[in-house]
């Protein structure tokens, strides 16, 4: 396979949409919470700048992983919420997640340790 062929594949296209350092944690949130207001993602993955959470949500709508819901109110409310595109995801992340706990064990103990 070549590159060409290799950048419209379904593969590359699905690891396009989740690249990015805090897509990943981004979904992780919306899959076990009904809705997030971006001020609680933002308090919820302390290390991330506004600006970068803001583009990485827009990404995601954009590439219909999650949902974006204005709500009329004093101020304005933002809610975001993962699409059914997105909950499609959830056994192919679990699948990840297993694998690296058995095929990664060393790593993922490191950073749970603070090592890495």
């Amino acid at each position: 396979m070549n590159y060409t062929q290799f950048k419209h594949c379904g593969l590359n296209v699905t690891l396009t949409m989740l690249s990015g350092k805090w897509k990943p944690i981004i979904l992780y949130h919306l899959f076990h919470n009904t809705e997030m207001r971006f001020t609680e993602l933002w308090r919820i993955i302390p290390k991330v700048a506004k600006k970068v959470l803001l583009d990485h949500l827009k990404q995601m709508e954009a590439d219909g992983l999650i949902v974006r819901e204005e709500r009329q109110s004093f101020p304005p409310e933002v809610y975001y919420r993962i699409s059914e595109k997105g909950k499609a995801l959830g056994p192919a992340l679990s699948a990840l997640e297993t694998w690296a706990n058995v095929h990664a064990a060393e790593e993922v103990k490191l950073l749970r340790e603070g090592r890495k």
